[in-house]
C-alpha cells in the first residue's frame, strides 16, 4: 500500500529522436502520492522514540499532499490531525484532508502564507498537550525515508532492466525529502550519477534564495529553501515554466493514460532536459509524485496554450513498460543491485 512502486520505461521521440524516460509511479501509493513514504517512516520513527504516544494530535503544515498522507494515516492509527495549509492550494486537496478525517485550518497570504502557516502551527503546538509535530521541511526522517526506500527500489529496478546505472535523478524541490534521500543513497552506490533539483522557472526559489514570482506547480517551490535541502551536494537547478508542465501532464493522461499531476510533467520535462545534457541516450531517472484527481479544478483540467519555447509539444510518447514492484524474495535489501536471490535455511537470503 505504500512504497516498491513500479517503474515506468516510458518511450518516446523528441525531435527526431527516440528516448527513454525512467519514472517512479509514486501516485499509485496508498493516498495518491509519494509523502505517503515519509508521512508512514516518521510516525513509526516517532512512535519508536515516544516522541508521539498512541491517540496524541499530530499538526503539520503542508500545500497538500503530505497534509493527506498524515491525515489518512494518523486517523487510522487514532490520532487527531490538524493541517495547516496555505488557502491556495486546490480544492480537492483540501477536501481528501477532511475526507481522510482530519481538520484544517487554512492559511491566508495576509497571515504570512507558508511561513505563517509553520509559526502557527509551532504556537498551536506549544500550548497543546502531548502534540507531535512531524515538521517535514526540517526533519531529517524524511531524508531518510526516501534513502532507505525509494533509492534502493530505483536502483534495483534499473539493474534488472536497464543493465546500467542511471546518470542522472531528477526531482522537484517543495520539502526536498526526495532529491536529498534517493540522491544520497544512489551517491552510494554509484558517486556519478547528477542529482537535479527542479524549481518552476517563474519562480525560482532554489536559484535565488528567496520567495519570486508565482507559478501553478502545486507542491514544490514553497516559498522557502527547505533547512533538508543541501544544495551544495546536488548538481545544477533545472527550471521547467508552469505552462509546459501542464502541458506534459496533459500529454501523459491522454496519449498514455498515466493520471498524474502537473508536478510529474515538469519532472518529466526536467528529465529530459536532463538527458539533453547528458547525451540523449543518458539513463535518466524521476518520479511522478502523485496523481491528476487532485487537480480537477485547475488548470490541468484546462486547455493550455502552446508558447514558443514549450518542449512538451515536441515530445511524441509512443508507449511505456512497468518494471516490476521489488520483492523481498527477489533481491537482497542490503545489495539492491545483486539480482535474483534465493532463501537459505536459516531464512536468510544469498546472491542466486
Amino acid at each position: 500500500m505504500i512504497g516498491n512502486t513500479p517503474l515506468l520505461a516510458i518511450d518516446f521521440e523528441y525531435r527526431g529522436r527516440q528516448r527513454t524516460i525512467y519514472a517512479k509511479a509514486e501516485n499509485l501509493n496508498l493516498t495518491g502520492s509519494i509523502k505517503d513514504r515519509m508521512a508512514f517512516h516518521t510516525i513509526r520513527l516517532a512512535y519508536e522514540r515516544g516522541s508521539l504516544t498512541p491517540g496524541a494530535p499530530i499538526l503539520e503544515v503542508t500545500s497538500g499532499n503530505t497534509g493527506i498522507s498524515f491525515a489518512a494515516i494518523g486517523s487510522a492509527l487514532g490520532h487527531p490531525v490538524t493541517i495547516f495549509m496555505p488557502d491556495w492550494m486546490s480544492h480537492e486537496r483540501q477536501q481528501l484532508v477532511r475526507a481522510f478525517g482530519a481538520s484544517i485550518r487554512l492559511v491566508s497570504a495576509a497571515e504570512g502564507g507558508f511561513v505563517g502557516a509553520i509559526r502557527l502551527s509551532e504556537e498551536i503546538a506549544a500550548v497543546t498537550r502531548g502534540a507531535f509535530l512531524p515538521r517535514q521541511f526540517a526533519n531529517e526522517d524524511n531524508v531518510v525515508a526516501h534513502e532507505i526506500t525509494t533509492g534502493p527500489e530505483i536502483w534495483a529496478q534499473l539493474s534488472g532492466h536497464a543493465k546500467r546505472p542511471p546518470d542522472a535523478f531528477v526531482a522537484g524541490v517543495g520539502t526536498g525529502g526526495t532529491i536529498m534521500g534517493v540522491g544520497r543513497y544512489l551517491k552510494s552506490v554509484h558517486p556519478g550519477v547528477v542529482l537535479h533539483p527542479v524549481e518552476p522557472a517563474s519562480s525560482p526559489t532554489l536559484s535565488t534564495g528567496h520567495k519570486v514570482g508565482c507559478h501553478r506547480i502545486q507542491g514544490i517551490s514553497d516559498e522557502f529553501i527547505p533547512p533538508i535541502v543541501k544544495l551544495d551536494a546536488l548538481g545544477p537547478v533545472i527550471g521547467v515554466h508552469d505552462g509546459d508542465a501542464i502541458v506534459m501532464a496533459q500529454k501523459l493522461a491522454a496519449e498514455l493514460g498515466l493520471g498524474v499531476g502537473i508536478s510529474s510533467g515538469a519532472n518529466f520535462l526536467a528529465a529530459l532536459d536532463a538527458g539533453d545534457r547528458l547525451g540523449s541516450d543518458a539513463c535518466v531517472v524521476t518520479v511522478f509524485p502523485d496523481s491528476n484527481k487532485k487537480y480537477l479544478s485547475t488548470d490541468l483540467m484546462r486547455e493550455e496554450p502552446r508558447r514558443s519555447g514549450y518542449a512538451a509539444p515536441d515530445v511524441h510518447l509512443l508507449r511505456y513498460r512497468a518494471i516490476n514492484r521489488v520483492c523481498d524474495v527477489c533481491y537482497d535489501p542490503d545489495h539492491p543491485g545483486d539480482g535474483p536471490v534465493q532463501p537459505t535455511r536459516a531464512g536468510r537470503v544469498t546472491a542466486a
